[in-house]
């Protein structure tokens, strides 16, 4: 009997059964769930630390150059220098796209060598940046901005700054560092009493040094202790009898004393709108004739600006010895020592340390 052929056979034949099981490959490692989530975490992670690096380092150098451009064109008078600084800042703005664009291009090649390099070299430019910005550089460029964009206001509080740093060139160091050693004992009262009322407790020292040197004493006047208290006002001794818990308070007791004078101050800075300079002279002027509020109002004054062509009738040096105590205080702490205003690199380094309580 013929065979079929071949192919008929195999044409007519039961295809195989295929298994219900279906054999299935293991995914790559790198395509696991878990650990493809893990690396997109890390991906954010590392771009938000060097996106923040990196913005940091931007700011500040942002800053450095507006501040430049500030001294470079116009001083205190943003109407005269409009024009050339709105120049410069859309030169910024047009050089930070190109860094920008830079920075992805640059990045690209650097993501290639690990996750972790650009957010490194981030860190170095924004370690950078915020070395320089320590520097006095710094501190005058960030200055020209704020006096430019400050205008009138800005530029009397640099007037203030500028005074101060002048008394502060004319003290006798060696009779202040005795002064301020004198402070020594007084300082946990005083920092307590700061605390209680928020003010500044640099500024209370320098009130205290104008007032009495830090010899506690009775005064002609009235004025008793290291703040000389004579009358301070109603609301400030009610709000210290009850810190203290006492019925009657002892203005020759150094706790009683700071206590008085921080609260004295706080109720001027208050009246006063938080304006330093005219809390300190009404704290000076006192509650006699109706204070300083009663002669500003004679005047027609309403703020530290316009009160200006009348300041020749009011002690206006008392808030500037105040301040230039407080700043030799300042750098007492820092440094153990007063150093001489005019010698060497001391003057850039005496304004970055800033002025207690015009620090903006």
């Amino acid at each position: 009997m013929a065979r079929p052929p071949r192919d008929k056979l195999t044409r007519n034949a039961a295809p195989p059964r295929r298994s219900s099981h279906r054999t299935v490959r293991p995914k790559p490692a790198s395509l696991r769930p878990a650990e493809h989530g893990a690396a997109r975490w890390k991906i954010y992670l590392f771009g938000a630390a060097e996106a923040l690096l990196l913005t940091g380092g931007g700011l500040i150098g942002t800053i450095s150059v507006m501040g430049r451009a500030a001294e470079w064109f116009g001083g205190s008078d943003l109407t005269q220098s409009l024009l050339p600084f709105a120049g410069t800042v859309l030169i910024l703005a047009i050089s930070g796209s190109v860094l920008i664009g830079g920075w992805i291009h640059l990045r690209r090649w650097l993501v290639s060598f690990g996750l972790m390099i650009p957010v490194i070299v981030a860190g170095i430019v924004a370690l950078g940046a915020f070395f320089f910005a320590s520097r006095p550089a710094f501190q005058s460029d960030l200055q020209n901005l704020r006096t430019l964009v400050g205008g009138v206001e800005q530029a009397g509080r640099n007037s203030i700054g500028h005074q101060v740093y002048a008394a502060y060139r004319r003290t006798h160091l060696e009779e202040m560092q005795t002064i301020l050693e004198r402070s020594t004992p007084y300082l946990p009262a005083i920092h307590s009493a700061a605390r209680v009322y928020e003010v500044n407790e640099e500024v209370m020292v320098g009130i205290a040094v104008a007032e009495s040197s830090f010899v506690p004493r009775d005064s002609r006047d009235g004025g008793r202790g290291i703040f000389q208290i004579t009358a301070p006002p109603k609301a400030a001794v009610e709000a210290v009898r009850r810190q203290l818990h006492v019925s009657r308070l002892d203005p020759r007791n150094p706790q009683h004393n700071a206590q008085l004078a921080a609260a004295t101050l706080r109720h001027y800075l208050d009246e006063m709108h938080e304006d330093l300079f005219l809390g300190l002279l009404a704290y000076n002027i006192g509650p006699r004739n109706g204070g300083l509020r009663s002669i500003m109002q004679q005047y027609g004054a309403r703020d530290f600006f316009t009160i200006q062509p009348y300041l020749q009738h009011l002690p206006r040096a008392y808030p500037i010895r105040v301040l230039s105590a407080s700043l030799a205080f300042r750098l007492w702490v820092r440094m153990g020592a007063l150093p001489h205003y005019e010698e060497g690199d001391n003057a850039r380094y005496i304004q970055s340390v800033g002025i207690p309580g015009l620090d903006w």
